[in-house]
């Protein structure tokens, strides 16, 4: 079946994460394994707290990728410019 119908959308994320040194990683590994590309991202780093400032863009929905970030341990807030309702 083609899937080029399909409209790529974007979206800005905010996480507020406990600084460690594998974080990064595992949050960029989270939005590759959903399917999101990252197209810009900012990064701050204060009071042991990293702030991050995406704009992904992916096929699927964006509350597919919050659900899967909130559970990791580190992350401490997360926001996006769609209302999510995630279990944590």
């Amino acid at each position: 079946m083609d899937s080029s119908w399909r409209k790529s959308m974007t979206n800005e994320l905010t996480i507020v994460a406990h600084h460690r040194p594998e974080i990064l990683e595992r949050i960029l590994r989270v939005v590759r394994h959903r399917g999101f590309t990252v197209i810009k991202l900012k990064m701050n780093l204060e009071n042991g707290k990293i702030w991050l400032d995406f704009v992904v863009e992916g096929e699927r929905d964006i509350c597919l990728l919050v659900h899967q970030l909130v559970k990791l341990e580190d992350i401490i807030d997360i926001t996006t410019d769609e209302e999510c309702e995630c279990d944590e």
